[in-house]
Parts: C-alpha cells; sequence; structure tokens
C-alpha cells in the first residue's frame, strides 16, 4: 500500500477539467441568453433614494410594474419583441425580450406614498422619499 500526503484540493485540481470555466463569455452568452439583465444603480441623498435601472425595450407604462414593500423595490413587466424576422437570416440575437423581474433592497425605510417614477431612453429612475421616522426630525431648543 502507497502512502499518498494529504492534499484536500487534490480532487478539484484534477476534476476541474470537466467543469465549464464560469467566467467565459461564450459559455454564459450560451447558457444564459434568454435571461433578463436589469442593471440597477441605487443611491441616496438626505430626503430621498433613487434607483436607476437600465430597460430597454419599454414601449408604454403598462409594460412595468413597480411596487415597493419591506424596503425593496420590485421591478417586473414586459418586452415586446419588435417585428419578425421571417424572409432574413438571423445571425445573432442577443438583444433581450420576453418578461423580466429584479427585486432591489433599500438602503433605509422609504415613504412609498410619494414614490415617482420616470422612464427615458431605455433607463427608468424611481425617486422614493425617506421615511419621515427615519430621518428625524429638528428639536428647537427654548431658552429663558
Amino acid at each position: 500500500m502507497t502512502l499518498v500526503p494529504y492534499d484536500p484540493f487534490g480532487i478539484m485540481r484534477r476534476d476541474f477539467g470537466s467543469f465549464p470555466r464560469l467566467f467565459d463569455d461564450d459559455w454564459f452568452d450560451n447558457h444564459f441568453a434568454n435571461m433578463p439583465r436589469v442593471r440597477c444603480d441605487v443611491r441616496e441623498t438626505q430626503n430621498e433614494v433613487i434607483v436607476t435601472a437600465e430597460i430597454p425595450g419599454l414601449e408604454k407604462k403598462e409594460d412595468v410594474n413597480i411596487t415597493v414593500h419591506d424596503n425593496h423595490l420590485h421591478l417586473s413587466g414586459k418586452i415586446e419583441r419588435m417585428g419578425e424576422h421571417k424572409d432574413e437570416n438571423v445571425h445573432r440575437m442577443e438583444r433581450y425580450y420576453g418578461q423580466f423581474s429584479r427585486t432591489v433592497p433599500l438602503p433605509t425605510a422609504v415613504d412609498d406614498t410619494g414614490a415617482k417614477a420616470t422612464y427615458r431612453n431605455g433607463i427608468l429612475e424611481v425617486r422614493i422619499p425617506k421615511s419621515q421616522k427615519q430621518m428625524g426630525r429638528q428639536i428647537d431648543v427654548d431658552f429663558h
């Protein structure tokens, strides 16, 4: 019987060649090409939380649903496919169409009753005022 030195990562090194490269762009695109990629930025001012999302292809306000619940912003909707390609040879289809959904945690408590959303050039911007309880208020001092 031959003694083998302890190598906890030996199995991983030996079998790693059978796994696909997860960070290879071609592998990712081939396996997840139809998944939505709603990218979001979340920033905060003194009075509000601002969420900016890239959602190109929306045509009307009914195409997107926006809700705020438990300090999470939920974005969902549908992007319609533009035109059919009956007499064309399609070589690559990378643009997303169909259903999308994204839930974004918000950094602080918000007041959803004052939320406003705008959509321009494929960018959805949602502005939600902070909760008054979170902001606090200035207390004046009476001097006698």
